[in-house]
């Protein structure tokens, strides 16, 4: 049996020598245990076994020869369509899939569905850079996929590196998150035929927030966060009378048709953000792709002002919700609460502790309803979140501030 292991450990090892060493090594502990000495046995790390689902060759080898570098991925298959990704996802039972949305036979999303219900599995979409792909890749996410990325397969050297970077970021990301994510329970809500209902919500009277003011809320979230957004501000009513700004790290092809299609879910009117914006009452939003995001105070109001990215280099991701909040709370002086959701890394924490030093006040996520809890872990154990509460919670918590 050992003859068949060594490719693992020597391009050219010698099969008979390696059979002897190994039974010599065995003996001499077996040896030294019988004289009591201490037998410390080290186990080896499993390596994430992964299957790649795609039609496209080109884009299988791709991924492939991407994960083939980094030692703690091991491809266990590959499959050409929808069909064959779910008869592999059942029988080779992988840790994480890259599916492709656009196959013939069976397409990305209903074979997701399959795989969701028959062998639940952590799913990250690869999806275009259209706004039909932005489509897709939501529908994914409120399927059960974990996360996505864009594909990129133009001939820049810089656009191909950035890809190989955040596919193995967002694998290592979902491969360390605790919880598989699940159909969203909200994507079947839609917009109240009569946007001038009233929508009404419980007032829990334990709220630490009880006889507080704000002016403005500001949501911040990454990883789980396109459903979680979602399962948020489909919560809040109609009627809420403060303006909301959302930040969320999402490409610029994504944040237009992710903003309408909150639009669609949510009963408070929803859509990108543009330079020169006012943040009304009863207005989210989302803090567009591929730049950040600020905000200023003129007057009685506070208006949204888009920069490059070239402004801000300090800041690794875009939109920066750190850059969002830290700008809100200093135009709203402190009147406003700040909620981190779920996401890697700890971008927002900062944010939120400049509005803590201002007087606002701060709601994370918890851990348990978290897909990655990384930005809602910083702001708690870094002291600056006031109410840690599960996911489904939050939108009613926000609500009470009507």
């Amino acid at each position: 049996m050992l003859k068949s292991w060594f490719p693992l450990f020597s391009p050219h090892p010698n099969p008979d020598k390696l059979d002897k060493c190994v039974n010599f090594k065995t003996q001499k502990i077996i040896s030294n245990v019988l004289k009591g000495e201490t037998l410390m046995i080290m186990p080896l790390q499993a390596k994430t076994r992964i299957l790649i689902v795609d039609d496209s060759s080109f884009m299988r080898m791709a991924i492939r020869s991407v994960l083939s570098k980094d030692p703690s991925f091991e491809i266990i298959g590959t499959a050409a369509d929808g069909i064959e990704g779910v008869e592999k996802a059942i029988a080779l039972k992988p840790d994480l899939i890259t599916m492709d949305i656009e196959m013939p036979r069976m397409d990305g999303i209903s074979a997701l569905k399959q795989i969701m219900a028959k062998a639940p599995t952590k799913v990250i979409m690869v999806s275009t850079l259209t706004n039909e792909g932005a489509k897709s890749t939501f529908e994914a996410l409120d399927a059960g996929a974990i996360d996505y990325i864009p594909k990129n397969v133009t001939d820049s050297s810089d656009a191909q590196n950035i890809f190989k970077q955040e596919l193995i970021r967002k694998i290592k990301e979902a491969i360390s998150s605790r919880i598989h994510r699940s159909p969203s329970t909200v994507s079947t809500l839609v917009r109240p035929a009569k946007p001038s209902i009233i929508a009404t919500t419980p007032k829990p009277t334990s709220s630490k927030f009880l006889g507080k003011k704000i002016q403005y809320v500001c949501i911040g979230a990454s990883t789980g966060g396109p459903v979680a957004l979602q399962e948020v501000l489909s919560r809040i009513p109609v009627n809420f009378p403060y303006g909301i700004m959302v930040g969320i790290h999402m490409p610029k092809a994504f944040t237009g048709p992710y903003a309408d299609r909150l639009n669609a879910k949510c009963s408070m009117t929803i859509r990108e953000a543009v330079d020169g914006d006012i943040l009304k009452p009863g207005l989210a939003l989302v803090a567009p792709g591929g730049m950040h995001t600020t905000l200023i105070r003129q007057g009685s109001h506070l208006i949204v002002r888009t920069q490059p990215t070239s402004l801000y280099p300090q800041y690794v991701y875009i939109p920066s919700v750190d850059l969002l909040i830290s700008s809100m709370a200093e135009a709203a002086n402190g009147s406003m609460l700040g909620v981190i959701l779920t996401g890697m890394g700890s971008d927002g924490f900062k944010g939120m502790q400049l509005l803590k030093q201002k007087g606002g006040l701060t709601i994370a996520q918890d851990e348990a309803t978290s897909t990655i809890y990384g930005m809602p872990k910083a702001c708690v154990d870094g002291g600056v979140a006031d109410e840690v509460l599960p996911l489904g919670q939050i939108g009613f918590e926000i609500s009470k501030f009507m």
